[in-house]
């Protein structure tokens, strides 16, 4: 019985997955455009641009299904976690990994649930502006978290995203999205460079980024 319950549940979570895709390719139609590389099944950390919540969502949507299966957004546990069901959906369709970004890190590296992601063979979606840009500066500076995850494991390639226009389809406050279309510019893969210092690699990620918002 248990076991059917957990499949009655699975079942009930890809459906809700593939409506949120729907939705997601409806409102937005989106197009991704593989400039730098090929939808692979490489194990991989797409970095992006971040204006809106819907940034994750979309980025993951855009994936094609074999890649989707193998790959979670990085996500804020305090966002993620303030009602029943932004919990359900972050942890039962998206299989998000949830990061405390408080600053109190009282239970350990922040990043250890990131690693053991990594460590399983999955794929990240990461916005390294670390919260939403809501500025006029294209992007923020990075924070250290990607340059610390790319020497934990260098054999994982990063992957620069840019997501053009989602900002205006649903600016903030704003309930009914705006017909504008989307297109998600997946650049060249990245890795670090021997003895290459984290701020180094960390205006290198930026400026690959910046490069496919520009082209």
């Amino acid at each position: 019985m248990a076991n059917m319950n957990f499949c009655a549940v699975s079942l009930v979570s890809q459906g809700i997955a593939r409506l949120i895709t729907g939705l997601a390719w409806a409102i937005t139609g989106a197009q991704a455009r593989w400039l730098g590389c090929d939808p692979a099944r490489t194990q991989r950390i797409y970095i992006a641009n971040h204006s809106s919540h819907m940034d994750f969502v979309l980025l993951w949507a855009s994936l094609p299904p074999g890649l989707r299966r193998h790959t979670r957004p990085v996500a804020a546990a305090d966002y993620w976690g303030r009602s029943a069901l932004r919990r359900y959906l972050i942890h039962r369709v998206f299989r998000g990994v949830l990061v405390d970004r408080s600053g109190e890190h009282e239970h350990g590296d922040p990043l250890a649930p990131i690693l053991a992601a990594l460590d399983a063979g999955d794929s990240l979606i990461m916005f390294p502006e670390g919260t939403r840009n809501m500025g006029e500066t294209p992007l923020q500076p990075f924070r250290s978290g990607i340059y610390r995850l790319v020497l934990a494991r260098p054999n994982v390639e990063v992957v620069p995203v840019w997501i053009r226009n989602l900002n205006r389809v649903m600016p903030r406050g704003r309930l009914i999205p705006l017909p504008l279309l989307c297109t998600l510019s997946f650049g060249e893969p990245l890795s670090l460079v021997p003895g290459e210092e984290k701020d180094a690699f960390l205006g290198r990620a930026r400026e690959a980024v910046l490069y496919l918002g520009a082209s």
